[in-house]
């Protein structure tokens, strides 16, 4: 049994590094990522990566900011305690450290989208303990919203990686620009509401009966 997971981990290795390898040059090719030589015009945010990179070169080149490395030590610190102290007395408001951590490094066009998923999980909640939702149901419907999320966040990326292969192929960031947009932005704020209702449905499941 001990072989088989093993192998298993082996054939996942290799299956990840054959995979990753040529998506990461191909969008490193289309759109660059910001922060790096490579970046474009609208370059990929590689938030975490970056931020590991920048704490290696830090470690090896023996420049790291220690001040801050501390600061940031102690306010986990702080926050893990408001969070247990939260949590004894019964809130459902909570501060988990890694949530608190997120917010501060990730840029602000990354904490939007997950700032209104969190919207739309308190409404779910809201709406759930208000028709008195069974365990079982909740339980349903979270299993439910959080695949309809996880698909949408698997879709974009997926998506991504398609239109980025007629870029390179033709070597213009505008290879499939057809028509100038006359309402910019508008278009697409529609139907990033329409799927954030789409998800606040899935999510919250149908009115308990009996």
């Amino acid at each position: 049994m001990h072989d088989v997971l093993q192998l298993r981990g082996m054939v996942g290795t290799l299956s990840s590094a054959l995979v990753m390898a040529p998506v990461l040059m191909l969008l490193c090719k289309a759109y660059g990522f910001a922060e790096h030589s490579s970046a474009k015009d609208n370059p990929l945010f590689a938030a975490q990566a970056n931020l590991m990179a920048s704490v290696a070169q830090g470690v090896f080149d023996n420049n790291l900011p220690w001040l801050f490395v501390g600061l940031g030590a102690l306010m986990a610190v702080g926050v893990i305690v408001l969070d247990g102290v939260l949590a004894a007395r019964g809130s459902t408001f909570r501060t988990p450290v890694l949530a608190v951590a997120i917010g501060i490094y990730l840029p602000l066009e990354l904490e939007i989208p997950i700032f209104v998923g969190g919207i739309i999980h308190f409404l779910i909640k809201g709406y759930q303990a208000k028709i008195g939702q069974t365990k079982e149901a909740v339980e349903t419907n979270d299993r439910r919203g959080l695949l309809f999320a996880s698909g949408l966040i698997t879709g974009e990326a997926l998506v991504g990686i398609v239109l980025a292969i007629p870029i390179v192929l033709s070597g213009r960031p505008d290879a499939l620009a057809v028509v100038e947009e006359p309402l910019g932005a508008w278009p697409g704020l529609v139907l990033l509401a329409v799927i954030a209702l789409w998800l606040y449905r899935v999510g919250r499941g149908s009115r308990a009966r009996g």
